[in-house]
Parts: structure tokens; sequence; C-alpha cells
């Protein structure tokens, strides 16, 4: 009996803590951007929010309103082992399943249960279904990135009301982020109402590391916008098997074949090249590739490295489905920017812009439309063809992103930057090729780990 009400009164403890914490980081979050101001037309350095140092700080403060509470009941959880002493209960099995998950072991059947098979192989398909297939993935692929890559170019760096006097910039990258997200989150929602999914063991927090770095690779695309042009961007995201071969041996201890580290420096020479003599001009007018720019694109390389790593963990670890994994990042990326935009005044002053210009409200469905339909169109085209084909669709879809900027919005290119383009797209088709040269050969049944940046 002393003992249970020893145990309670601990409980009270460690949530005073952290209801202490998230109260002071609401009021932190409050305040301080009320004293720094908002985010100026111009960018010109005018007000505190124009740096965007600035604005990710305050981001980060806004994510550690429910990391620091929740770290710190969960490290009290785990010590008083409160999987094994609990009583049941759904609130009980609410915190385990956060916090722990389940721990029952998971048969092979059922961790292939769910859909993520392939559910068309060459074998049950004629042929001409099987093209009509390939052709509604290439479509959509297509369709969906290219029409998000258009519209996201549209929205940060073109001024919007400019016809009717005074235009403005749409500034805040984080409601973007969270609009792709919540549309993202209630598909998959859906998918796993309707379709079985497997057995899930993975502890829900798993998913916040990479919601995380989710969240701040996608501000640092937007942000990146304001002083590097799109076809900039795209190349740099080109170039992101560099980062993802360092995180992959840092995180997963890989080790990569010599082809892989040709083809990464033929893409960095090719960036190099195109970064070195882009005649390009962006929203903040003179800044071709500034050094915020360059940090930017550095930042956003290094969390999607992150995220794919992590996530790559989890499906080995733990045999989740794609779906489950859409879900369970979407849920907590949702979580984090909201709680962030809610304390900032973020939701007030975007919907306000949102009614000063309907054709914003138009061009951000859209892009969320294209945002969540794109991940399912990615997970159907892995299942039905593998992920050659797709990284083959998806590297085209690169090169089309490039020249559909530069036709849309006027880019210029240079002779030199378009060698360098030429370079990067020809290192990524021979990675493909030597990939699953590689794999082909493999003797069956072999376990040798291999990229799949």
């Amino acid at each position: 009996m002393l003992q249970k009400m020893s145990d309670k009164v601990n409980m009270l403890k460690a949530a005073s803590v952290a209801i202490m914490w998230f109260v002071i980081l609401v009021i932190i979050n409050v305040i301080l951007p009320c004293v720094l101001g908002e985010e100026s037309q111009s960018g010109d350095g005018t007000h505190w929010m124009d740096f965007w140092v600035v604005r990710l700080l305050l981001n980060l403060l806004g994510y550690a309103t429910i990391f620091v509470p929740g770290y710190l009941l969960m490290r009290y959880l785990r010590n008083i082992r409160y999987n094994e002493t609990a009583a049941p209960s759904f609130l009980s099995n609410l915190i385990k399943h956060c916090v722990f998950g389940n721990d029952d072991k998971v048969s092979l059947e059922s961790a292939e249960e769910g859909g993520e098979s392939p559910s068309g192989t060459e074998e049950s398909q004629n042929p001409m279904k099987r093209g009509f297939t390939l052709v509604f993935c290439l479509v959509g692929l297509q369709g969906a990135y290219l029409t998000w890559g258009v519209l996201q170019e549209r929205i940060m760096t073109f001024e919007y009301g400019k016809e009717d006097g005074q235009g403005e910039f749409f500034k805040n990258s984080q409601f973007l982020v969270f609009i792709n997200r919540i549309l993202a989150f209630i598909i998959g929602m859906t998918v796993i109402f309707f379709r079985r999914q497997p057995h899930h063991t993975t502890p829900l927090y798993n998913y916040s590391f990479s919601s995380f770095s989710n969240i701040m690779s996608s501000w640092c695309q937007y942000e990146a916008l304001k002083f590097v042009s799109f076809p900039t961007q795209i190349l740099a995201k080109a170039s992101k098997v560099i980062p993802v071969m360092l995180m992959g041996k840092v995180v997963s201890k890989r080790t990569y074949q010599y082809h892989e580290y040709i083809t990464a420096g033929m893409i960095s020479v090719g960036v190099t090249l195109f970064l070195l003599n882009s005649g390009d001009v962006t929203r903040h007018k003179g800044s071709v590739t500034t050094i915020s720019g360059v940090i930017l694109l550095a930042g956003y390389m290094a969390f999607d490295s992150f995220t794919s790593n992590w996530q790559g963990e989890l499906f080995k670890r733990h045999k989740v489905s794609s779906i489950q994994m859409m879900t369970g990042v979407n849920m907590f990326s949702c979580l984090l920017t909201g709680v962030s935009l809610l304390e900032q005044g973020g939701f007030f002053d975007s919907f306000a812009f949102m009614a000063r210009h309907h054709l914003f409200v138009v061009h951000a469905i859209v892009l969320s439309l294209c945002s969540a339909g794109g991940q399912l169109f990615i997970f159907y085209t892995i299942s039905q063809f593998g992920a050659v084909t797709f990284t083959i669709i998806m590297t085209l879809r690169q090169a089309f992103a490039i020249l559909l900027s530069c036709v849309i919005y006027g880019h210029p290119v240079t002779f030199i930057a378009l060698i360098g383009i030429v370079i990067v797209f020809v290192a990524l088709f021979l990675r493909i090729y030597a990939n699953q040269k590689k794999k082909s050969q493999k003797p069956t049944g072999s376990t040798t780990t291999t990229s799949k940046v």
C-alpha cells in the first residue's frame, strides 16, 4: 500500500516537472515573437526576424515545448519500469505503446501482412497491364512532384497581389510544412483504417526523430528558395547521395563500393560547376548563391539523409509498413509544427495572408495534395516495380524539374553550368546501372548490405 502511494507521489512529481517546463517554454515562445517583430517584405535585415537563424531558433524553441517535457516523462517511466508495474487500462496501454512499444515477437507471416508485398508481379500480370501500371506510376509521380516543385517556387519566390498594387511575399515556411503533413497524416490514417497492416511493435516516440529531421529538411528547403534558385536546389538534392553515404556510415555502419565513391565525386564536380557558373537571381536580389543559401541546402541534405537512414533502421528492426511509417512520422510532424505555429501566432498570420490573397489558398491546397499524393505514388511504385525503377523515375523528375523551372520562370543557364547538370545526371544513371548490375550478380540468399542512396 505504501509502495503504491509512493509511486503515485513520484509520478505526480515527474508530471509536475514536465508541466512546469511545458509552461515555461510556452511563455517564452509566446513572448519572443512579440519582442522580435515580423519578417519584413524585403528581408533586408532591418528586423531580427529577417535573419533565418533567428526564425530557426524560434522554431526549435517551439519543438522543445514537446521534446523537453516528453523526454522528462519518458526517462521517469523507463526508470520505474512502468511497462512492468502499471495496471491494465486504456491510458496505461497508450503510454506503453508510446514509450515502450509492443515487445511481442512478430512472425514473418505477420510482418509481411498489410499489403507491403508487391500486389502485382511479372508472373501475375500480363505485359500490357504491367505496362499501363508503369505508365500510371510514371505519370502520377511526375505530375505530382513537378507540380509540387513549380508551386513551391511560385509560393516562396514571387509576390502575391502585385497586380493589384503593392505585392507581398509569403514568409512562413513552417506553415507550408504543416499543411503538407496534415493532409498526408489524414490520408495515412484512412489507408490504415481500410487496409490491414502488419502488427505494430515500435515505440511511437521513435517516429519523432525522423519527424523532426523531416520537418527541418523541408523547412531548410523552403527557406533556401529565398537565397538560391530552384534549379540550384534541385542540383543540391541530386547531390544528397554524398551526405547520405556519410550518414549511412555513422548511423548504420554501412560500407560502399568504389563506383559509389566515383559517382559521388562526379556529382560533386557537376554541382560545383553549376553553382560557380549560374547567373541566376532570387527573391533576395543580387544574392545568387549566398552563404545562407549554401548553409540551408547543406542543412536540407544532412537532415534528409538522417531521415532516410533512421527510417531504414525502423523498417529493419520493427518491420513496419510504409503506410505506418508515413502516418507515424506525419503525426509527430503535425504535432510539432502545430504547437510551434500556435505559440508564435503563425496560424493567425498565415490565415490572414490567405484572406488577402485567395490565389495563395489554391496554391497551398494543390501543394498539399501533390505532396500527400506523391507519397502514396512512391509506396505504390516501389511495391510494384522495385526501388530501381522508382529511382530512375525520380531522377528523370529532377531533370524535368530544372527544365520546367527554366522555361516557366526564365532562369538563365550558362554553357558550363549546363555541362555541370549533364555530369550530375550521367553520374546518377551510372550509379543506378552499377547498383543494379551488382544486385543481379549477387548470389541468391546473400545478406550483404547494399547502399540504398
